[in-house]
């Protein structure tokens, strides 16, 4: 499996080539978890030829890449010309599905329908509100918010298309109107849809299998097959270990003497997040630790030579970035790489490294 792991890390930008701009990045990988805001920042930037957290969020800004609920009802940036699609695609199958969860917070479409209302007459004419702001407005025209009934109608009128997530004010996240945000976004027919889809994860995240485009994308089997077959012409295959794997155009892999084989990769990173099957890169006995408690919390990882073998942890301090390392098997000889890895992080971040230390 090491070929797969390696065409995966050339692939996914991590390795080999970089990109200029964010927005290339996200359009390379078709779209990026972005549950966690800060770390989603940095698997923006990992991916980059140069550039620092100002530079990422500068390109949101600028209307380049949008943050939004999209596949499997999570957050993701995905390029602005391509979100009107791509929630037409994808969020649609997440609110056909969502009828016991309105019904447990006492939501229906006459409440939905009012809510947007409300939210549109507030951002109307390129205005932005914070969550708090708009939880109020709410209140104010009675209704609740509260026990997460406000959350959710943001979420569900995000999906539908009416709002998205603009820049931060301070430490808030404000909301703007989508066709306000994005007014240039791109419609296109499902057929059509579908195998951009398909050839923008395969491109961005092959060798993988119809399995995990379907995961990825949230779609059904015979949904992502669809795809496979409209970008067919623009996908290489090959069986590997019995199963058929898919990915973009071949890319040359170089020799790990070429590049720096050592990685920290952000929580919810589309190297490990973005398969169903993430067996290549992850051990299964460290699974609990990149993930604890298996509670949907992906920890930020530690990659050498294509294999995830430990974690890390950030605090940001006045002097700048302390960072402790767990490794989980011995990996002394690596430590210089690491720290050159966590140098370049805390480049990203425009902040010294201040203390490196590895866990007992």
């Amino acid at each position: 499996m090491q070929n797969v792991v390696d065409r995966r890390l050339f692939n996914q930008l991590i390795a080999g080539g970089k990109r200029d701009k964010p927005e290339q990045v996200v359009r390379h990988l078709g779209a990026m978890q972005a549950q966690d805001y800060h770390q989603a920042l940095w698997a923006i930037g990992l991916r980059m030829q140069f550039g620092t957290v100002a530079d990422v969020e500068q390109n949101m800004a600028d209307h380049k890449i949008v943050l939004t609920w999209m596949m499997r009802g999570t957050l993701h940036f995905v390029p602005a010309e391509d979100v009107k699609w791509m929630l037409e695609l994808l969020a649609s199958r997440t609110l056909a599905q969502d009828h016991r969860r309105l019904e447990q917070l006492e939501l229906n479409q006459e409440i939905i329908q009012h809510a947007s209302t409300i939210i549109y007459d507030a951002l109307h004419g390129n205005k932005r509100q914070s969550r708090p702001e708009l939880m109020q407005l709410l209140e104010e025209d009675g209704i609740s918010t509260k026990n997460q009934r406000g959350y959710h109608l943001l979420w569900y009128i995000a999906q539908s298309g009416l709002i998205c997530h603009g820049p931060k004010e301070g430490k808030l996240q404000t909301f703007v109107l989508l066709d306000e945000w994005a007014p240039n976004a791109q419609k296109r027919s499902m057929d059509e849809a579908i195998g951009i889809l398909a050839e923008r994860y395969f491109t961005g995240h092959g060798p993988a299998t119809v399995q995990d485009f379907a995961w990825w994308a949230g779609i059904t089997l015979s949904h992502a097959r669809q795809g496979i077959e409209a970008a067919k012409s623009r996908l290489v295959s090959e069986k590997i270990n019995g199963h058929e794997y898919w990915w973009g155009e071949p890319v040359l892999v170089g020799s790990r003497d070429a590049e720096p084989g050592v990685y920290l990769l952000p929580g919810y990173d589309e190297y490990q997040l973005g398969y169903k099957d993430r067996s290549a890169v992850l051990k299964a006995e460290f699974a609990s630790r990149t993930i604890p408690g298996n509670n949907g919390v992906f920890m930020p990882t530690i990659v050498i030579d294509g294999q995830i073998v430990g974690i890390w942890k950030r605090a940001i301090k006045n002097k700048g970035i302390d960072i402790e390392f767990d490794l989980f098997i011995p990996l002394a000889d690596r430590a210089e790489e690491i720290t050159m890895a966590a140098e370049r992080y805390c480049a990203f971040m425009n902040l010294p490294l201040a203390l490196t230390s590895f866990k007992e």
